[in-house]
Formats: C-alpha cells, structure tokens, sequence
C-alpha cells in the first residue's frame, strides 16, 4: 500500500467515479484503476461495488474511509508543519461561504492574507451552512463563514461568533404592509413568503421564529440565492425575511423592522485541528475583528 493509492481510492469516494476521479488526479483511468485494484488485493477486500450507473463503497470501503482520510491528510501536512516551524506558511487554505456574509469583506480579507502568505494555494467557494459545516467539521474545507438560527449548536468544529443579526420583512413599494412602522409574525401569516428551502440553516431562523410565536407561515417560494428574494419581494410575489444588512443592499423594495424577528447567528469555524494556513487566516480574522471593534 502506498500514498497514491489511498489518494487515488480517496478521489474515487469524492467524485463517485473513476473517470471523474482520473481527471482529478490527472492521470489515465486504467493507471488509477490498476492502483486500486492493487491496494484491494493488498487488503484483501474489495472497496467499490462497481456497477454501469453509479460506484458505491462496501463496508469494507467505508472502514478504509475511517483511517485513509486522516492519514493522507496527515501525510500531506508533514511539509507544512515543517516549514511552519521554520516561519513560512504554505499548503492550501480552502475557504467557504454563504451567500448573505455581510460581516467581512471575504475577497478583501483574503487578499490581505495572500499578500502576506503568497505560497498558500487559496480555494474558495459558497454554499449552504449546512454543507459548509459537514466539510469544515470533515475537514474537506479548512475554514467556513455560516449563519445558523440561535439555537443551533454547533459540534466537532471550533468557532467564532461574528454577529447577531435580527431580521427585517422586505416587501414591494405597493404592499399593503410597506407603510407599517413595524410588524409582527403575525401580520405575516397569511402573505405569501419567499425564504430558502425546507430543512435547511437558513429557513429555520424563520421556521422556529414562527413556531415560538406560535404563528403559521406559508412560503410559497424557496430560493438558494439571497438576490432572488429581493426579486420576487419586488414585483410583488412574496415577503422576505433577510438579515437588516442585506436589506439595505436591496433596491426597489421596503424593509419593515419585525416584531419577535428571527434572528440568526453569523460565525466562523474552522477544524479543531487546523493546518498551518489555517491558523493563520483565523489570526488574520480575528486581527481583523478587533480592528472594527476599535472603532
């Protein structure tokens, strides 16, 4: 058993296929089928049952998952740690964020951080909370940016709070409601609502604020992008319920303060055993912070 054979096995549960994970490794897929028939025959067992449509692990492969994942990994910063101990940071940091993240600017921040750490590889992507936290907590993505209702209790992942934020109801200019001061849930029960889809970080903030006050809420329309609630708010469609910052990135809509608002909570997290690029950008994060803070 080797590296690249565990590599080649890892890219094959990553991707679901040996075409896809040849690609990924760059190299033909006879050559990494023959690696992992060779590490099969090593061990003993077969890792995939291989059909026309689709790969799939055995157990034998889900217990090689277990241990392969976090040796390779290991392997792999044996580099970084060294040249870490003599001051340099290098490797990869690989970065996710929501759509909604108002509390850094990310782009910026991580400019900042390749300046100072130019041999870091930076990767970075978005989506959901929920996706975002089972890879940093898999440690598939090394640092996270997540918005979770209040009550969400965030496990196997260090973390730092970065805001609270209530949110506001944003509604077409015409809507009945757009000239209120203020409303409650209440008032919402019956208006169609645009929100992000069921199950997912982001509609619990709503869900659970409806279900404490003890109020229905129909959405009628679930979104992944927080730009389309601005949409359908404006020609009149829906009421969204979106964090205050982002409403006042919206145009050609009214945002209404809420009474018993939902509230989300917006926070960092990154693995409980962070590599070297990893360390640093939460250092840069929280230098960052305590900048704002000061002022």
């Amino acid at each position: 058993m080797n590296l690249k054979q565990i590599e080649y096995a890892l890219a094959v549960v990553d991707t679901g296929s040996f075409t896809r994970a040849a690609e990924r490794c760059h190299v033909v897929q006879s050559a990494l089928s023959h690696q992992i028939a060779r590490l099969e025959e090593t061990l003993g067992v077969s890792l995939f049952e291989r059909s026309s449509r689709r790969v799939r692990l055995t157990p034998a492969g889900e217990a090689f998952v277990q241990s392969a994942r976090p040796a390779l990994e290991a392997t792999r910063r044996i580099a970084e740690d060294v040249a870490a101990a003599c001051g340099e940071v290098r490797g990869q940091l690989s970065i996710g964020e929501i759509t909604s993240l108002t509390e850094l600017d990310l782009v910026d921040l991580l400019a900042d951080f390749h300046a100072q750490h130019p041999s870091v590889d930076i990767r970075w992507l978005m989506a959901k909370s929920e996706l975002l936290t089972a890879d940093v907590r898999e440690r598939r993505l090394d640092v996270g940016f997540i918005g979770v209702w209040p009550g969400e209790r965030l496990e196997g992942v260090e973390y730092r709070l970065l805001a609270e934020e209530e949110l506001v109801a944003v509604m077409a200019v015409e809507h009945p409601l757009a000239g209120a001061a203020r409303v409650s849930l209440a008032d919402l029960e019956a208006q169609p609502l645009v929100d992000f889809p069921a199950g997912s970080g982001a509609r619990r903030q709503t869900d659970e604020a409806f279900a404490a006050a003890g109020v229905r809420h129909r959405v009628q329309f679930e979104v992944t992008n927080i730009r389309l609630v601005e949409k359908f708010a404006k020609r009149g469609l829906a009421v969204g319920l979106v964090p205050a910052r982002i409403a006042r990135c919206f145009n050609g809509v009214v945002s209404v303060a809420v009474e018993d608002a939902p509230v989300r909570h917006v926070y960092a997290i990154w693995s409980t055993h962070p590599t070297p690029a990893a360390k640093a950008f939460v250092q840069l994060i929280e230098q960052r912070l305590a900048g704002r803070d000061s002022h």
